[in-house]
């Protein structure tokens, strides 16, 4: 008999944050590679594309004064494909309390760097996904309500790994005497 259903609050947080925070990193990963220059076809302007647009990422990234020249390129070349491998990692669900402490990290980060722009007034874009939008307040409020849905997702994914799983066997204690 099952000691308790197999879906309960936390349960439900964890694989809605798993679905949403997945489905976000991997569309702000796809959009900084892809999206802002659109030159699809023929493909020999695809490879001409992708480093457009991760020069383009590459300007949004320094216009946050806070990174080296070196820091920049390594940052705007390799985020948008740690978004996209984050993402779908969550999506998959193999080793959640991980990839949800990592989202958690990114998240909080993002909220931190996004944040300390907006309180020194600079006047750039979020470069968070491939449409200009500048960094305000609903930008900081949007990115807080992400990080705590991941910080609640990596809690509860560490409680629910503590407990067995409501449809394992139950093991009987054996009654062997030594």
């Amino acid at each position: 008999m099952m000691q308790s259903a197999p879906f309960n609050f936390r349960r439900l947080i964890i694989w809605t944050g798993r679905l949403l925070l997945g489905g976000i990193f991997i569309y702000a990963g796809y959009s900084k590679i892809f999206l802002p220059n659109k030159m699809f076809w023929p493909l020999l302007m695809l490879k001409f594309s992708v480093l457009s647009n991760l020069s383009n990422f590459g300007f949004q990234v320094a216009s946050y004064k806070m990174l080296s020249p070196a820091g920049v390129d390594f940052v705007s070349h390799v985020l948008p494909f740690a978004e996209i491998m984050l993402g779908l990692l969550l999506l998959i669900g193999w080793r959640v309390r991980l990839w949800a402490a990592i989202a958690s990290l990114f998240l909080l980060m993002f909220l931190t760097v996004v944040t300390r722009a907006y309180v020194l007034h600079l006047d750039i874009n979020c470069g968070c996904f491939a449409t200009p939008e500048p960094v305000s307040l609903k930008k900081i409020a949007e990115d807080s309500a992400m990080a705590a849905l991941a910080i609640l997702m990596t809690v509860f994914a560490f409680q629910e790994a503590r407990k067995p799983h409501p449809w394992a066997a139950a093991t009987k204690p054996s009654n062997v005497a030594l």
